[in-house]
């Protein structure tokens, strides 16, 4: 399909949700579908709920809507869906809450609250989240509220919708004189919110507080009117064009919220809790929409040891949003910048992103008291790693122990700048692991903020990093190294479960090429399990445990493979590189390689290139620091 007709497509679908029509072919379409009345808070939970909501094996709620743009928040996002937008949507107390998202720079409240109001913007678009006004209304307003309060009940009854809240001034003045009290014949006009058309969705951000009017919030007088009108308050003579008036039907956000005077929090008080604001003139004005606020934590610790705030406070729900503490997570939130910059040509290196991602995470972590756990075990483990000896209810321990970890520590800002830079700065097309590390660092000299204490904290963290690096580097080499890796691993762990089975049956093993029965080799088997360190007196446990692990695959129809089994996984790869390591040692680090070497080099560089992620600068970079590092 052209661009031309692409347009055509467009117009014609735009076209598609203009509708029209009277008070009354309103209430047939409500009698069709109630759902078009619903409250803000139901339609904002219904778009969540929409875009599909996984389950896994614990249970956890995993929602598609935020799955593109925020990684690592699955635990948060669930608690604020469950606990607020949920709860609102069946009417629960807590619609008439502020919803204050609580947390560090950069972790995501923002964009959380973009999400919400782009998702809307697309959800009123679609057949289920139609959303209808009446025309000509500034606030965008429920037809429904032109239902008389004695007539509700009937209606409720008859239709199964409750309605809540009065017309707005201006609407009440022309039902009168437009239409003579018929509400009939009121127009009523499908809409689509959209912030760019101040079409229920609202932003609010503090500015000087002298200079900054209350109009922004509740709308002004207009008073090129006021001559034709004769009165200030004549809903003709008002402009109802504060965000509180637009963000009607849909969300208001209050941007950096405790930093506003107070003279505009008041106002919401009424809003929360009655679903009303005084604005001019006029009676309290009704409104249907989420408030949604975002500060951090040392503003709120303010605002909650002001007594004075404490009316505001008890009407709020503060939904904390820490920093991602895993790995992975981190990782696909680096890439995702990444991607939206124009550096798309410069290729980055494996790892790269992930020794950043290590870095990141360990300055966000907290040192527990569990004996056996330093930061970088526990790191691991939060990332769904297995660590040895340690188990998953460990993880939950480990996290109630510290229920506020996550709210401090390095913010993803800083490290994609540092990546930013290295990206810049680089000479050649490619990065590595060790040039965002060296950014990293130098940028630690830079940052005016931090003390020097943190720094020598945080060069640590750099070290341990560059620790973890080395070890990946040296991996990803003698993987490629090892000729059809997958076929020797499996040809290794063949032999091994061979011999395994036999020791722990009291059998003997028959020799393929001689026929011969021998007892099980147990060099073989020790020479496997020491790799991870399993001592002479826990290896029957360990071989027990390997083989119920077998059978437990058996009964489900699986295949056990090399990698089943973690600790027996690593255990064969270090087997495997562990006989290598003298030829990738030679091969690595001679200067001038004889023709078998180049050969060898050269089947390994491609490998690297084909397989696992590289390009040909930073491969031959990985195959001389390798180099160096296996000769240390």
């Amino acid at each position: 399909m052209g661009f031309l007709e692409r347009l055509h497509q467009y117009r014609a679908e735009e076209e598609a949700l203009r509708w029209e029509g009277t008070f009354v072919d309103y209430l047939e379409i409500v009698r069709q579908n109630p759902g078009v009345a619903k409250t803000a808070h139901a339609r904002i939970y219904d778009m969540i709920a929409a875009a599909g909501i996984d389950i896994d094996e614990d249970g956890r709620r995993h929602y598609r809507f935020f799955e593109k743009e925020l990684f690592g928040l699955d635990a948060t996002l669930e608690r604020l869906v469950e606990e607020y937008f949920h709860a609102a949507a069946r009417r629960l107390d807590v619609r008439k809450r502020i919803l204050l998202l609580m947390g560090p720079v950069s972790g995501g409240k923002s964009t959380i609250v973009t999400l919400l109001k782009r998702g809307l913007e697309q959800y009123t678009r679609t057949p289920e989240g139609a959303l209808y006004a009446i025309k000509g209304c500034p606030m965008h307003e429920e037809p429904l509220h032109l239902i008389p309060p004695e007539l509700r009940d009937e209606f409720e009854a008859e239709y199964g919708v409750k309605i809540e809240g009065n017309l707005c001034p201006q609407c009440r003045l022309r039902l009168e004189t437009e239409f003579g009290g018929d509400i009939e014949r009121v127009p009523v006009e499908r809409i689509v919110l959209s912030e760019e058309l101040r079409i229920g969705i609202g932003t609010f951000s503090p500015s000087d507080p002298k200079s900054q009017d209350i109009a922004d919030l509740t709308g002004s007088i207009d008073f090129s009117t006021i001559t034709e009108y004769g009165s200030e308050s004549d809903p003709r003579a008002y402009r109802f064009d504060g965000e509180l008036n637009k963000a009607n039907r849909g969300i208001m956000e209050f941007q950096e919220m405790l930093k506003c005077d107070e003279k505009f929090l008041w106002h919401l008080l009424s809003l929360t809790q009655e679903g009303n604001f005084k604005a001019g003139r006029f009676a309290l004005i009704s409104a249907d929409e989420m408030i949604i606020a975002h500060t951090n934590e040392a503003e709120y610790r303010a605002f909650v040891a002001n007594k004075k705030n404490e009316a505001l406070q008890s009407r709020m729900i503060v939904m904390p949003i820490p920093y991602n503490l895993r790995v992975d997570d981190e990782v696909k939130i680096y890439e995702k910048l990444v991607r939206q910059s124009d550096l798309k040509g410069i290729h980055i290196a494996p790892h790269a992103l992930k020794v950043a991602a290590i870095f990141s995470v360990l300055t966000r972590l907290k040192e527990s008291k569990k004996q056996g756990v330093d930061l970088l075990k526990k790191l691991y483990l939060y990332n769904g790693q297995t660590v040895e000896g340690l188990k998953e209810t460990d993880v939950k321990e480990l996290k109630q122990e510290f229920p506020d970890e996550g709210m401090t520590g390095l913010d993803p800002r800083y490290v994609i700048n540092r990546i930013s830079t290295a990206l810049i700065r680089s000479d050649t097309t490619c990065i590595n692991a060790l040039d965002v590390l060296r950014a990293i660092k130098d940028g630690l000299d830079q940052h005016a903020s931090i003390t020097k204490e943190d720094r020598e904290r945080l060069l640590n963290f750099v070290a341990i990093a560059r620790k973890e690096y080395d070890e990946m580097a040296k991996t990803e080499v003698q993987k490629a190294f090892v000729y059809s890796f997958e076929e020797s691993a499996k040809t290794l762990l063949d032999n091994y479960l061979d011999n395994v089975e036999a020791y722990c049956n009291w059998q003997k093993v028959r020799d393929p090429i001689t026929g011969e029965e021998l007892d099980p080799d147990e060099k073989l088997m020790r020479s496997i399990e020491e790799q991870i360190g399993v001592s002479e007196n826990a290896k029957r446990a360990f071989r027990e445990e390997i083989l119920i692990r077998i059978s437990s695959y058996a009964r489900r129809g699986k295949r056990f493979e090399y990698n089943s089994h973690e600790r027996l996984r690593e255990a064969i790869e270090k087997k495997l590189f562990a006989d290598l390591k003298d030829i990738v040692k030679i091969t690595t680090s001679t200067k001038t390689p004889d023709e078998q070497q180049l050969k060898k080099l050269n089947e390994v560089t491609a490998r690297l290139i084909d397989e696992h992620g590289y390009c040909p600068v930073c491969a031959n970079e990985l195959l001389r620091y390798v180099g160096s590092l296996l000769n240390r």
